[in-house]
């Protein structure tokens, strides 16, 4: 398996995670523009939808492999919520997003100890992000946001 590490992005390495993409066609399950990175990075400065917005980056032996943004709101600290997320096209298929999200996952359970659920939205279409994200034990709530589905993880004091 590969390893992962997560890191906030910071004025050291936001330059290198705008050069993160996805390939053309996945584009649309990701973000409404590119570089995704910069979209990331704006929800983070203005606070969009009133949320507390993290941009990380996902790290392999040095090289940046993928990225993400935990967002929280100021009312509901007992749970996070996660944009964003992929895998560079460069490192897609090998296995980097089942590592990021395990590493993402490990983290907010150790600094953010009183939150009890990961929750996120997938497009409808992409089914390889639904199988990754069940597969982590997240499941559809029923619920949908901006047109997507909302999945949620129990986090809770067991882990799960």
């Amino acid at each position: 398996m590969n390893r992962v590490t997560i890191h906030r992005v910071t004025r050291a390495n936001w330059r290198d995670a705008l050069l993160l993409t996805v390939r053309p066609a996945q584009q649309r399950f990701i973000a409404g523009y590119a570089p995704i990175a910069a979209i990331i990075l704006s929800k983070a400065y203005v606070g969009a939808e009133g949320m507390r917005w993290e941009p990380y980056v996902f790290v392999s032996e040095g090289e940046m492999v993928g990225l993400a943004a935990l967002a929280a709101e100021p009312r509901h600290t007992d749970r996070r919520w996660l944009f964003h997320f992929f895998i560079d096209e460069r490192f897609q298929g090998r296995g980097y997003g089942h590592a990021a999200l395990a590493a993402l996952i490990s983290w907010v359970r150790k600094h953010h100890p009183g939150c009890q659920s990961l929750q996120l939205t997938v497009h409808p279409e992409n089914h390889v992000a639904q199988r990754l994200y069940t597969g982590m034990g997240f499941m559809p709530t029923g619920d949908e946001l901006d047109g997507e589905p909302v999945y949620r993880l129990a986090l809770g004091e067991s882990g799960g």
